[in-house]
């Protein structure tokens, strides 16, 4: 005879959640462990954090701090607070939010934050309560959510962003400095994290920019009238290129004229393609010549971008 599995009523298996909920999981934590693939040790309970207290310390095979938190009933916010709390103030490397009824919302931001690259694993665990005819009620885990080969990936790419948002930022600062003894053109400008930073020419929609990537820096007359004035930044674009002899006579070399025929936007550029943002040793040689750069591009174009009509 086969018996037939009866779900249970979470709190006729544990009436009180504090009590008897976490007193058994802390007892017997390797059927946790096993539904997420990973060798628990309960090491104490109730952990007080501040005024706070987080339900279950344990440790992971490496020995690293593993926060649990439990709720017998759906997911809420507070929990989700206390959750972040306990994770910063006690330096756990994963958390383990243990609930009956998960949200989707929740389940949202378990992802968001396994995809935030802070180090440390979140989990979604369900919690539910089986039995078979008269035999004792057992315990079943589900992850909901929690960390993947996706949210690591993510999280990657958001570590990698950091690196080079703090690398751009970095490079612009000194940049700047440099040029503050050079030329006012952008010495009221701050530091960002974007590949470019601009100043204005005096002339609308166009702005002198200094541009770093990974490949080259360079400086350039952006030319953008807005959203209804391509054809017009294109007519900005042809008055300046009919000057193109004269224009590279003053700025002592050729530009590049990109005309971009696809943009509502024009561009004149001179590129420096022998370093790029990760060559830092070359940073000083490079910033020299963007900022010197600069001063030739400005020099060469203002009488032109003056006699405008438009």
């Amino acid at each position: 005879m086969v018996g037939r599995i009866e779900k249970v009523n979470l709190r006729d298996v544990w009436k009180k959640e504090a009590k008897d909920f976490t007193d058994w999981l802390f007892d017997n934590i390797e059927v946790l462990g096993e539904e997420l693939d990973i060798d628990l040790t309960t090491i104490e309970k109730e952990k007080k954090v501040g005024s706070f207290s987080a339900d279950i310390i344990a440790e992971d095979e490496t020995g690293q701090k593993v926060l649990i938190e439990n709720q017998l009933e759906k997911t809420d916010h507070d929990h989700l607070g206390k959750i972040l709390t306990y994770v910063s103030n006690l330096d756990a490397k994963t958390a383990i939010w243990i609930s009956s009824k998960p949200h989707p919302e929740h389940e949202r931001a378990i992802d968001w934050l396994n995809e935030s690259a802070s180090g440390a694993k979140f989990y979604l665990v369900k919690v539910e309560a089986y039995k078979i005819g008269n035999s004792e009620p057992a315990a079943k885990f589900t992850i909901i959510a929690g960390p993947s080969e996706r949210t690591e990936a993510v999280a990657e790419d958001k570590e990698e962003l950091a690196a080079r948002h703090k690398k751009r930022l970095e490079f612009w600062k000194i940049l700047l400095e440099k040029a503050k003894g050079k030329t006012p053109l952008h010495s009221n400008i701050s530091t960002t994290i974007y590949h470019w930073i601009g100043a204005g020419s005096g002339r609308s929609g166009m702005t002198y920019n200094y541009v770093i990537t990974y490949k080259y820096g360079s400086v350039e007359l952006y030319i953008d009238r807005g959203k209804n004035s391509g054809i017009e930044s294109k007519q900005i674009f042809d008055e300046l290129y009919s000057h193109k002899k004269e224009i590279e006579e003053i700025f002592g070399a050729k530009l590049e004229w990109e005309r971009l025929n696809d943009s509502r936007a024009s561009r004149i550029t001179k590129r420096y393609n022998y370093a790029g943002l990760n060559d830092k040793d070359k940073w000083d040689k490079l910033q020299d010549d963007m900022i010197t750069g600069m001063m030739c591009l400005e020099k060469a174009l203002k009488k032109y971008l003056n006699n405008l009509k438009l």
